[in-house]
């Protein structure tokens, strides 16, 4: 690194490795030596990001609202994980249905929910309560960054709505701040898909015969549709509300308020509840994989080649062959694109409209996670040549932020938009990836085996295999399919004196 004197100050003139790589340790050292003398007091921390603010402060309520088998439960766990992963937003979903099949029984017949069965309007009701006193009690008990609480129920009646507010009046700065979420589904076949996923997961129906719990399902359904009041424009003009119609075909937003509420509305736009396969392929051996370098921008080794050749001939017959619609996403640096370049991009008709096989799409949001300085550098180089930085990443590297480079909470800020993408998808996407990033989807979707972001720094995503993902109600379903079994050396994702799964 090259200095001159200017005017009593120390001019930095960039090497070529910091015309590439930002910050060298010189650099580094003679800033924080100079902001000691010239910033006495500075800032301590950073502000946070989309990806970490939270609900600055608010208490929001979300109640669902519709008949069975609308996908009310999958879209309440997906609202919680959205706002748990991608705001930092504390965040707990309280379902009725839930504290029923806890307090009574979990096969409860569908006379139950007759609104004629006095008996069961009471059950049903001090379940309800139940559950609201629970989602009181997580609301009030913590404000560091405000909370969301959801209550998965039918709500199906004003009566019902209005008691809900009512309740909650004392605990809400406004009545803005319970927000209704109405699930509509006037698709026969939807509804018929819904019920047949619904009987499948849900614990009432474990120890029933197939016909048995769809009759028992229908007539659950037939109780509630005497009863049910939808949200109007008119007669519900006062109160805040999202409603979906077949899964996001149609959306109607009334009163909708604020930041987090808006970000909310638009992730609710996007969900639907029908079946779709997510596949996540790590890139092929890059020549930085070789050498045990992280980040750059490499292309694949001979043997990287060898993957994206046996990833090609997979999709062929295991994804297009039964899904010709099925889309290619990767990221815009060199190995995820090579990695893809044996993919048929044929052109062929699909229900009567042209169309492009695994037409490319390439996205700047998969990029790796940027190291900054220690870009092209192994873990070795990083720890001898900055043993600080080294070891603050190894104490959290979830918030740790490479010097001019990302932290996985800023990738996980930049990944807001692939979810939201991937989310309102109906075909089936595969993503060829970087294993920062795919580790950060797969955890996103993984919500019953990855309970937390900070778990997702050390997932293991390893070379030549497919993570095969089928989202649904309850949680995700997950077949790892290797498609090369060659033995490999270190692939320089794997930190000194760190044991496996390797890192970043």
């Amino acid at each position: 690194v090259m200095s001159e004197c200017h005017g009593g100050a120390t001019l930095f003139r960039p090497s070529s490795r910091e015309d590439l790589s930002g910050t060298t340790k010189e650099q580094k050292e003679a800033f924080q030596n100079s902001s000691g003398r010239h910033n006495p007091k500075p800032q301590e921390m950073l502000p946070p990001g989309d990806a970490d603010h939270g609900t600055q402060g608010d208490k929001l309520v979300i109640a669902l609202v519709g008949l069975p088998a609308r996908g009310k439960t999958y879209i309440a766990n997906k609202i919680k994980r959205y706002l748990n992963f991608f705001h930092g937003a504390p965040c707990e979903v309280f379902n009725v249905g839930n504290y029923r099949r806890k307090k009574y029984q979990a096969q409860t017949p569908c006379a139950l929910f007759d609104h004629t069965n006095e008996e069961g309007v009471k059950m049903r009701m001090d379940c309800a309560e139940a559950a609201l006193r629970d989602l009181t009690a997580f609301i009030e008990s913590g404000m560091e960054k405000g909370r969301v609480a959801i209550f998965d129920a039918t709500n199906c009646t004003r009566v019902r709505r209005q008691w809900l507010v009512d309740q909650l009046k004392p605990t809400l700065q406004s009545k803005s701040h319970i927000i209704f979420v109405e699930s509509v589904c006037e698709d026969q076949s939807i509804i018929e898909d819904n019920i047949r996923a619904t009987m499948q997961n849900m614990p009432d129906y474990q120890h029933m015969t197939k016909d048995e719990a769809l009759a028992d399902f229908h007539g659950r359904i037939q109780n509630y549709s005497q009863q049910y009041e939808t949200l109007d424009q008119a007669l519900d003009k006062d109160f805040s509300w999202i409603k979906t119609v077949n899964g996001g075909q149609q959306v109607v937003l009334n009163k909708i308020f604020g930041y987090l509420p808006g970000r909310i509305a638009s992730f609710v736009m996007n969900l639907h509840t029908s079946p779709k396969t997510i596949c996540l392929s790590r890139h092929g051996q890059s020549e930085y994989n070789l050498n045990q370098k992280i980040g750059g921008d490499s292309s694949l080794t001979a043997h990287g080649d060898e993957y994206a050749v046996a990833l090609a001939k997979w999709v062929e017959s295991d994804l297009l062959a039964k899904q010709p619609r099925t889309r290619l996403w990767t990221s815009t640096l060199r190995r995820t694109v090579e990695t893809g370049k044996y993919i048929r991009h044929a052109k062929i008709d699909v229900d009567g409209q042209p169309w492009i096989t695994m037409r490319p799409r390439q996205w700047h949001a998969l990029d790796e996670i940027h190291a900054g300085i220690f870009d092209g550098m192994t873990y070795e180089e990083v720890e001898n040549s900055d043993p600080e930085e080294f070891k603050l990443r190894k104490m959290n590297k979830l918030s740790y932020r490479y010097p001019r480079g990302e932290s996985y909470v800023d990738v996980i800020q930049r990944l807001d938009t692939i979810i939201h993408e991937l989310e309102r998808q109906r075909d089936p996407v595969l993503i060829i990836g970087h294993q920062g990033i795919l580790r950060i989807l797969y955890g996103y979707f993984m919500w019953t085996e990855v309970s937390s972001r900070k778990q997702c720094t050390n997932i293991s995503i390893p070379l030549n295999t497919v993570k095969k993902l089928r989202p649904h109600a309850y949680g995700c379903d997950c077949a790892n399919l290797p498609l090369l079994f060659k033995e490999l050396g270190p692939d320089g994702q794997t930190e000194p004196n760190c044991p496996e799964p390797p890192s970043h």
